[in-house]
C-alpha cells in the first residue's frame, strides 16, 4: 500500500472521533436552498486571469506567523501527505505565503504532481521594490518552481496604498510580464484598503475575508459583500478567507459553507485544514450543501 493511501485510510479511520473532539459535528439548522450543488473540486476561472483551478484551496496558514502556522507544524512530510491527498480529491488549490513558513512543504508536495495541473498562490511582506524582487527569487527557489501563478501583497490595511507602495506593484507588474507570476492581486485587513483594492484596475486577485458573522472581518458583512460585488464587476478574481471565521464557527461548518456558497461572488475560497479527516470532512460538506 502506497504511503498516502495509508495515511489516507488512517485519516477516514480516526476522522468522526477526531472531528467530534473538535467539535465539528453539524448543528441543526435551517440552511439557504442553493441554486445548484457544488463540489469542492469544481473547476472554476478565477475572474480574468484565465487561472482554472479548483473551488477550494488547501491553505497553509491557521494563525500562520512568524513563519509558522498549524499546517506547518505538521512538518514538511505530513503537510505535503496531506496537499497531495486534497490534490487526488480533486483540490488543485495550493494557498501558502512567506509569513506561514509554507514554502518547502509546498515544495514537496509539488515534487509528486504536474506543476501544470495545480495552482500555487504565495504572499509577499515587502513594501518596497527592492524587497519585492528579493522575494520573488527567494520564494521560487523555496518552492522549487519557475514560476508562481499567483502573488498578492500580503495584509494591506492602508487606504492610500495603491499609492504608497507603487513600485512594489510596478516590479510585480514586471514580473507578470516576464512569467515570474501570472496574476497579481492582494490581501486586505481593513474596509479601507478592500475599498481602494476594489477601484483599482492593476488588482487582478483579492483575497478577502468573509464569513455571516462578521468574524475576523474588515467590516460587518453587508458592507464587505459590496465591496466584493464591485470586484467582482469588475472582472477581478474574488478568493474568500476566514470562511470559519478562524474557527468562530467550528460548530456552525455548514452554516458558513452555504454562506460562501450562496454569495455568487467568490471564485473560490480557501480553508486550512489540519488533518486528511478535517480536509475530507470540509468536501463532503460542499458536496452536501
Amino acid at each position: 500500500m502506497k504511503r498516502r493511501e495509508f495515511i489516507a485510510r488512517a485519516g477516514y479511520g480516526v476522522g468522526a472521533a477526531w472531528l467530534a473532539a473538535r467539535g465539528f459535528e453539524s448543528t441543526a439548522r435551517a440552511l439557504p436552498t442553493l441554486s445548484r450543488k457544488f463540489s469542492a473540486a469544481d473547476t472554476v476561472t478565477l475572474g480574468s486571469t484565465g487561472i482554472q483551478t479548483s473551488r477550494l484551496a488547501m491553505g497553509t496558514g491557521t494563525v500562520g506567523v512568524g513563519h509558522h502556522s498549524h499546517q506547518t507544524a505538521l512538518g514538511i512530510q505530513g503537510l505535503s501527505d496531506l496537499l497531495l491527498h486534497g490534490y487526488d480529491q480533486g483540490l488543485r488549490f495550493f494557498d501558502s505565503a512567506d509569513s506561514y513558513g509554507s514554502h518547502p512543504h509546498v515544495a514537496e508536495a509539488l515534487k509528486h504532481v504536474p506543476r501544470d495541473k495545480v495552482t500555487v498562490l504565495s504572499k509577499t511582506w515587502a513594501r518596497d521594490p527592492a524587497t519585492a524582487r528579493a522575494d520573488l527569487d527567494r520564494f521560487r527557489k523555496e518552492l522549487g518552481t519557475d514560476h508562481i501563478d499567483i502573488c498578492l501583497m500580503h495584509c494591506l490595511t492602508e487606504g492610500d496604498w495603491s499609492e504608497r507602495y507603487k513600485g512594489v506593484m510596478d516590479v510585480l507588474s514586471e514580473a507578470k510580464e516576464k512569467g515570474i507570476i501570472r496574476a497579481h492581486g492582494c490581501s486586505c485587513h481593513s474596509i479601507e484598503a478592500l475599498r481602494t483594492a476594489a477601484k483599482t484596475p492593476w488588482v487582478e486577485v483579492d483575497l478577502a475575508r468573509i464569513n455571516p458573522i462578521g468574524s475576523y472581518m474588515d467590516a460587518q458583512p453587508a458592507a464587505v459583500i459590496a465591496v466584493l460585488k464591485e470586484m467582482k464587476a469588475a472582472g477581478k478574481a474574488v478568493v474568500g478567507m476566514k470562511i470559519l471565521g478562524a474557527g468562530d464557527m467550528r460548530n456552525r461548518q455548514d452554516e458558513a459553507l452555504n454562506h460562501a456558497l450562496s454569495l455568487g461572488i467568490l471564485d473560490a475560497f480557501t480553508i486550512g485544514a489540519e488533518s486528511i479527516a478535517e480536509q475530507q470532512d470540509l468536501i463532503r460538506r460542499i458536496a452536501a450543501a
